[in-house]
C-alpha cells in the first residue's frame, strides 16, 4: 500500500532511522525522537518490520503537525517518509 503517490526519486531525506527488529512501541518512540532533532520541512525515512507500526505511525501523523509523504511495504519492512512540520 503506497500513500502519497510521490516519486521516492522525488524526496530529499534528511535522515534515515533503521528501527527493523524493534516492536511496538519503540519504533515511534524512536522516530519521534529523531523528529525532534530535525529542521522544520527535514524528512525523516524509517525502516521499520513490527505489523503494529502501521497502526501506530497512522495514528501519530494524524495529531501531529508532520506529514507522511509516503510509506509502503518492501522486503517484508515497512517504510515511512515523514516532512517535519511545525512545532
Amino acid at each position: 500500500m503506497a500513500i502519497g503517490m510521490m516519486n521516492n526519486n522525488d524526496i530529499t531525506v534528511t535522515a534515515l532511522l533503521d528501527v527493523t527488529d524493534l516492536r511496538c512501541p519503540l519504533p515511534l518512540l524512536k522516530a519521534k525522537r529523531e523528529l525532534n532533532g530535525l529542521s522544520e520541512g527535514g524528512v525523516l525515512k524509517v525502516i521499520a518490520t513490527d505489523p503494529g507500526s502501521k497502526r501506530d505511525f497512522s495514528a501519530y501523523i494524524e495529531h501531529s503537525n508532520h506529514e507522511m509523504l509516503c510509506t509502503f511495504e518492501e522486503n517484508s519492512q515497512f517504510i515511512y517518509i515523514i516532512k517535519k512540520g511545525v512545532v
